[in-house]
């Protein structure tokens, strides 16, 4: 039923609400780790001392300032796959730490947003197939940060900060991919007209 409903909407607004549904996974998934997870103890005083806004993780230095919104989306795109490799080491270095893969609610909600960033990356690159935009690749990240911190607690301030990412670039895609989508809707009501 469900595709059926989808079938009357364009690409772009199915990858803006694909990115709103991460976005709110990823929030959850923050509150998971800082309240159940491995910050419990250190929560107020961590919190208190590391408040979203600082240092980013992922930059995009190779890419120049977004001019369109097609480079918007470009620009989001490259993030989101830097954000991807992050998490992809995030969750080599939980499961190594644990010895095992668990199956608690935090780690089937991280399952899911790996899944969903995964099919994002790919709607988002599809609706750039023809040409529009295009950021050059980041060097591939070489999954030390986080696994090289040999102290707990800088390992949990790397965890917090690639969940903060998460939230950032996918907040920073729902509002691209909507315009995006605004803009593309504009055009073809315009042809229309014509």
């Amino acid at each position: 039923m469900e595709g059926a409903a989808d079938s009357g909407r364009s690409a772009a607004d199915r990858a803006a609400a694909l990115a709103r549904l991460l976005h709110r996974d990823c929030t959850r998934l923050l509150q998971l780790y800082v309240v159940h997870g491995a910050l419990t103890k250190e929560r107020e005083s961590f919190l208190s001392q590391h408040a979203p806004g600082s240092e980013r993780l992922v930059t995009l230095a190779l890419c120049p300032e977004a001019l369109s919104t097609a480079e918007q989306v470009s620009h989001v795109r490259s993030a989101l796959r830097r954000c991807m490799e992050l998490l992809e080491c995030l969750i080599s270095r939980e499961v190594e730490e644990m010895g095992e893969e668990l199956e608690g609610e935090y780690e089937r909600l991280r399952k899911t947003v790996k899944d969903r960033l995964g099919h994002l990356v790919h709607s988002t690159g599809a609706l750039l197939e023809n040409g529009e935009g295009g950021c050059p690749p980041s060097p591939p990240l070489q999954c030390i940060k986080g696994q090289d911190e040999v102290d707990s607690f800088a390992a949990k301030l790397w965890t917090y900060k690639v969940l903060l990412e998460l939230i950032h670039w996918t907040d920073s895609a729902s509002q691209t991919l909507h315009l995006f989508h605004t803009e593309k809707h504009g055009q073809q009501q315009q042809q229309q007209l014509l």
